[in-house]
């Protein structure tokens, strides 16, 4: 049984309709079934563009079953995601993760169904992850790193169960075990500070606490090294984001292959990462903010 996809989506249309059209040409769409978490409005002026998004929702076609859960009131990604993940997960023993602007890969469902198969008893890995960052050097077809994250992703129900939503004892076991500059990647991003702001409810990001669950645990997650899924919300057309290239990776054009891997972390594929994040040091702070996790924290913040 291949795993449901689960899509979040709100107020953008045209962002759907390509999310969605995108994941109609995998191979494997017409044998998966596809769930929709339609966030509910925050006020009148945006309530058109929610029914729109339901809409375009209810005709849509090439999946083997299509399911629309409507919010009746506005829940903000973080509860969205947290609840819907948690209620599939209840009936489904894994699950894949999409928002409405993640654009995929002809490749993506098989990647992400077939790791999901090959590591489902695996306990060391938490989940299966789809973008992999622009960098300039070739990288191994598939590799591990430490941590949880959410840009087109897939998990089981055990690894679901380690997500801690308490941002603050998070935090805290991160100080005492003095993880911080591991955490943010030998000091290069400031993931600390983005959790500091969920604590202090400046964000409501449950991909931190996502990463911060899974970084403390020891757990590893599965990248491919040619991204699979391309995030067209840089687009300046979510809440408190701006308009910027920097994340854009361009889509493989062919197969992820998973035979002979090994499961531990990389250390190219990390220094590779942290190599990235130093070459954009210009963004730190509030704008980097918004650009990694922050499409997931600030679109749909009131």
């Amino acid at each position: 049984m291949l795993a449901p996809i689960l899509l979040f989506a709100f107020s953008r249309p045209d962002h759907t309709r390509r999310a969605l059209a995108a994941l109609a040409a995998n191979e494997l769409a017409d044998q998966s079934d596809l769930i929709v978490y339609a966030d509910g409005a925050r006020n009148e002026r945006e309530a058109a563009s929610v029914r729109a998004v339901r809409e375009l929702v209810r005709g849509t076609t090439g999946f083997r079953s299509v399911a629309l859960i409507e919010r009746d009131m506005n829940f903000g990604l973080a509860r969205n995601i947290i609840e819907g993940v948690s209620e599939v997960l209840c009936q489904h023993e894994r699950v894949i993760v999409l928002e409405d602007d993640l654009v995929t890969s002809p490749f993506f469902l098989t990647y992400m169904n077939e790791a999901l198969e090959r590591y489902a008893n695996d306990d060391r890995i938490i989940s299966i992850h789809g973008y992999f960052f622009p960098v300039e050097v070739a990288l191994p077809e598939a590799f591990f790193l430490p941590g949880a994250d959410c840009w087109g992703w897939g998990t089981w129900r055990r690894g679901w169960a380690c997500f801690n939503p308490d941002g603050a004892q998070l935090l805290l076991e991160l100080k005492q075990r003095k993880l911080e500059h591991a955490f943010n990647y030998g000091g290069s991003f400031p993931y600390t500070q983005m959790l500091e702001e969920q604590i202090a409810g400046t964000n409501d990001s449950w991909a931190i606490r996502w990463y911060a669950s899974a970084f403390l645990l020891g757990k590893l997650t599965l990248y491919p090294g040619r991204s699979l899924v391309h995030n067209i919300g840089n687009d300046a057309s979510g809440t408190n984001s701006d308009k910027s290239s920097m994340m854009d990776s361009v889509l493989s054009e062919r197969p992820i292959r998973l035979e002979g891997l090994i499961v531990e972390a990389c250390g190219p594929a990390s220094r590779e990462v942290e190599r990235f994040f130093r070459k954009h040091r210009r963004w730190r702070g509030t704008y980097w903010l918004k650009h990694l996790f922050g499409f997931f924290y600030s679109r749909w913040t009131a």
